[in-house]
């Protein structure tokens, strides 16, 4: 099944979401992938819960789909991982409504602090290569490239170092899950043990991977599932970063079968 279609602005839209239920943060004996919406994704490591980038609320921007859940339906939260400053990943209000739940966040040193002053939150700070172990699941710090704001003079208050802003590489019972975040490709990236799953943004963006990029990290690792990520969701037909088209991906990579297409809130089940 498609799970999206072009909706009448010309956008990649996702179909309905599935509303994360009380079971989806239970130990349902095997590994489950979830796309969040946006940039978001959830790990489900039997019963260990890792999310990524969690957006549940407070967007500044029209979206195209429903949330998958409101801060209240949580149950817990093991590991909340914030790859960057961008506040379509880090979510100020889901933070601090999730943060009763959750056991652990980390996210880079600059972002740390900022969730100290804005949210009251502790969170670990870290730099690319930096592990951490909750329970089963360990979680690399990866490179990446994406630090914009460098680039536009209203931003220049500070220097946006790249160690900024990172991805995610899971590993848990011997499968392998790549978050790779929001970058322009890196040959750091091409170097990487495959992973299973690449938890892949493919935006044709000159601040993000553009789609000749986005083919070349894909046919890198021909075995790895593509879950997609970073599209369907933005109602900003005009802004290249939320307009990723799977069809592109699809018509261009080794083994098109791996590409995964989810709806908003459905889970991946790791064989």
């Amino acid at each position: 099944m498609r799970n999206f279609y072009i909706n009448d602005k010309g956008q990649a839209q996702a179909l309905s979401t599935i509303k994360l239920i009380p079971k989806d943060f239970e130990n349902n004996n095997h590994i489950g992938v979830y796309w969040l919406g946006g940039g978001g994704a959830m790990i489900n490591s039997f019963g260990t819960i890792i999310m990524i980038d969690p957006l549940l609320e407070g967007f500044d921007m029209p979206l195209l789909i429903d949330m998958v859940a409101e801060p209240r339906d949580v149950t817990k939260v093991d590991g909340y991982f914030v790859s960057h400053v961008d506040n379509d990943h880090y979510s100020r209000p889901t933070l601090k409504h999730l943060a009763p739940v959750t056991r652990e966040v980390h996210t880079s040193h600059y972002v740390a602090s900022l969730m100290k002053d804005e949210c009251g939150v502790d969170a670990c700070g870290h730099t690319w290569w930096d592990e951490v172990d909750i329970d089963d699941v360990n979680v690399k710090f990866t490179p990446a490239d994406h630090n914009w704001q460098n680039d536009l003079e209203e931003f220049n208050y500070r220097v946006w170092a790249k160690e900024e802003y990172s991805g995610f590489y899971v590993t848990t019972h011997g499968k392998k899950i790549w978050y790779v975040g929001d970058s322009r490709l890196m040959e750091e990236q091409l170097q990487m043990e495959e992973p299973d799953i690449i938890l892949f943004d493919f935006s044709d963006n000159e601040y993000h991977i553009g789609l000749e990029n986005a083919y070349k990290l894909a046919n890198t690792y021909p075995n790895s599932k593509l879950i997609l990520i970073h599209w369907g969701t933005v109602d900003a037909p005009e802004m290249t970063p939320f307009n990723g088209n799977p069809d592109d991906l699809i018509n261009n990579v080794v083994n098109p079968e791996r590409v995964v297409v989810l709806r908003p809130g459905e889970e991946y089940i790791l064989e």
